[in-house]
């Protein structure tokens, strides 16, 4: 009975009751079932061709990625996150060497020993798996028999999410040792929704407006008394304005019309007197004096006699 009561802690770490169980996409994508090879004094598989960190262990397929382990039925999911504290033990003591993309820190450590989880994961997680590195080989357990139906199913004819476990229990009789694989494969599988199913969660849906009611026929509106406006004085003429005539349109339009058909008088532009021309006066010429100075002195010619008298020239001429 003590041994009992002591060993029922242990069974409730290892059920996830709580564990999420929602598909992810990790980056695994194989279009066929891959090649699958046991890892020597294990009961577990791996994919030495597989495109990541791909085990295989009592029923489920196993990638370790980014530093979480995700699982599931079919060798390309849909992939489901399991925490630290609920993996297989087996899965844990896997030597580094069978890790195809091993983490950047797993290449300090031994190839021949399993990777260090404790010093990974902290002390509480060791506090909690406890002996997770000590066990005895000859006592490990027979491995799963491999799901060869699967190799019918290649990307072309993978089967949905909601078509995998039916196929799978009617081709797959193996029953689980490990009873966190058990508790997921009793849970069905619901597959991440996409952004727009998120986004469409979150919103609730678009509620249908109301039908807007006929509108009344349209009341003439009376104003209140203290809101009517004040009348504005009207104009009064004066009595000359009010005694003076209307004025006769007819008329009025008579007139135009003979205005406008009168020719316009023509102006005639007064002219400028032209200037006369100022006679031009001739100024008495210079000649050179016969006396000295090199006809420095000029005096003004004389003109001739014959030139200003005419007669008197005739008469030298008869007297000589």
């Amino acid at each position: 009975m003590r041994h009992l009561l002591l060993a029922l802690p242990l069974l409730l770490l290892q059920v996830p009751t709580a564990q999420a169980q929602i598909s992810v996409s990790i980056g695994i994508n194989l279009p066929v079932y891959p090649q699958l090879q046991r890892v020597p004094g294990y009961p577990v598989y791996y994919a030495p061709q597989a495109p990541g960190n791909f085990f295989f262990y009592d029923g489920l397929y196993w990638v370790f990625e980014d530093d979480d382990w995700y699982y599931s039925s079919w060798y390309n999911g849909p992939w489901r996150l399991m925490e630290p504290v609920y993996v297989p033990v087996y899965l844990l003591r896997v030597p580094v060497r069978y890790y195809r993309r091993p983490p950047v820190y797993f290449t300090y450590w031994r190839a021949d020993a399993p990777p260090r989880w404790n010093e990974r994961w902290g002390r509480d997680w060791e506090r909690q798996r406890s002996g997770w590195d000590r066990w005895d080989r000859n006592k490990a357990p027979a491995p799963a028999p491999l799901p060869d139906y699967q190799r019918n199913y290649p990307q072309g004819r993978y089967p949905q999410a909601e078509q995998q476990d039916n196929i799978r229990s009617e081709k797959y009789r193996y029953q689980p040792r490990e009873p966190v694989v058990r508790q997921q494969l009793a849970q069905p599988q619901r597959v991440a929704p996409s952004p727009r199913e998120r986004e469409d969660v979150r919103r609730p849906e678009r509620m249908e407006r109301p039908e807007r009611p006929e509108r009344p026929e349209r009341v003439e509106r009376m104003e209140r008394p203290e809101r009517m406006e004040r009348a504005q004085p009207q104009y009064q003429p004066r009595s000359e304005e009010r005694m003076a005539p209307a004025p006769d349109r007819r008329a009025y339009e008579q007139r135009r019309s003979e205005q406008r058909a009168a020719p316009e008088p023509r102006v005639e532009m007064q002219r400028q007197p032209q200037m006369q021309p100022r006679e031009r006066v001739e100024q008495p010429r210079m000649e050179p004096s016969n006396r000295g100075g090199g006809g420095q002195d000029r005096q003004p010619r004389q003109r001739r006699l014959e030139d200003e008298e005419p007669g008197r020239g005739n008469e030298r001429g008869n007297r000589g």
